[in-house]
């Protein structure tokens, strides 16, 4: 019992350290976004708010946070206020899945419970949508309802092609399946359409049509302000780098929390998502949607006959 007693707060502890360093780690991808963003459009980026603009996070986070709170005419009150403190909860929770050296427990469905919370979280965008009473809004849940579900499908399917390559519905079993080769190397195309998902799943340019500044004003958070406001950007933010991490897991077998290449790996990634917005205009939303259900869609259904077929006939050979 006094073990235990000591795993759990070692546990926790860990926790604790995880979560200051994904806080501290969130406030300077937005310097860096902002920074690169500037130098790929031929300026600067923050660079006044002490040295080189470093100190310039931790100035937003209090002018964000020190707004005024004030009430929304004919808005659902509860659920506009507490909907972004579920979304930033839910990215804190994804973060538990990972298979650390600390933890006391295993989970042996780490990927199913990543799809559920992945999908929890599309509900909390309609839901903000649909409490904040405002047009703009609305239209950013409707497209939400078919952008984030419909790219779901096809990133559901990448993963289900790598579960039946590791036999494994865990994280850790997937980085042992890959010592002696990366995924990244075998399921290169397939890695590519990968990528395109995640970036629909975070919103980003040039598929961020939920938000779409040009034409919904923000779309579905464009009535929060403050800590609201500063919930939902944490949270996106978050879960860059959650996806960027659980690409290195899901693509290669670097997992060590020491080794220094994981965390290359994983600010690359960051980099790769950063950039997309900087160098490609947004899509039609008709495009989008053609670009899943007509060309991800099958390709994918393709992939899954090859690997299943490979697969058998690997059995039947050996056997």
């Amino acid at each position: 019992m006094k073990n235990l007693y000591y795993f759990m707060m070692l546990n926790i502890m860990n926790l604790l350290v995880l979560l200051i360093i994904l806080l501290i780690g969130i406030a300077f991808l937005t310097l860096l976004e902002r920074k690169i963003l500037g130098y790929v459009q031929m300026r600067k980026g923050p660079n006044k708010v002490g040295v080189l603009g470093f100190i310039q996070p931790f100035s937003d986070a209090i002018k964000l946070l020190t707004k005024e709170l004030f009430y929304i005419y004919k808005s659902n009150y509860n659920l506009f206020y507490m909907c972004p403190m579920f979304l930033f909860s839910l990215m804190l929770i994804m973060w538990l899945l990972f298979p650390y050296n600390t933890n006391i427990y295993f989970l042996n469905y780490s990927i199913l419970l990543m799809f559920i919370f992945m999908t929890l979280g599309s509900y909390m965008l309609i839901i903000m949508s649909w409490s904040s009473n405002s047009i703009y809004s609305m239209m950013g849940a409707i497209r939400s309802v078919s952008q984030m579900l419909s790219y779901e499908v096809s990133f559901i399917l990448i993963i289900f092609v790598l579960m039946f390559m590791s036999e494994s519905y865990t994280l850790t079993d997937f980085v042992k399946y890959q010592v002696n080769l990366w995924f990244l190397l075998v399921f290169y195309p397939l890695f590519l359409i990968y990528f395109i998902s995640i970036i629909v799943e975070l919103n980003r340019s040039p598929m961020d049509l939920i938000e779409g500044e040009s034409e919904l004003v923000s779309g579905f958070n464009v009535e929060y302000f403050s800590s609201g406001f500063t919930l939902i950007f944490l949270g996106e933010y978050g879960m860059i780098i959650f996806f960027s991490y659980v690409s290195v897991i899901l693509f290669t077998s670097l997992i060590s929390g020491t080794d220094i290449s994981v965390m290359i790996l994983t600010i690359i990634f960051s980099l790769l998502i950063i950039f997309m917005r900087g160098l490609l205009p947004r899509l039609r939303y008709d495009e989008l949607m053609y670009l899943c259900w007509k060309v991800i869609l099958p390709l994918i259904l393709v992939y899954i006959i090859m690997i299943v077929g490979l697969k058998f006939m690997i059995f039947y050979i050996k056997y």
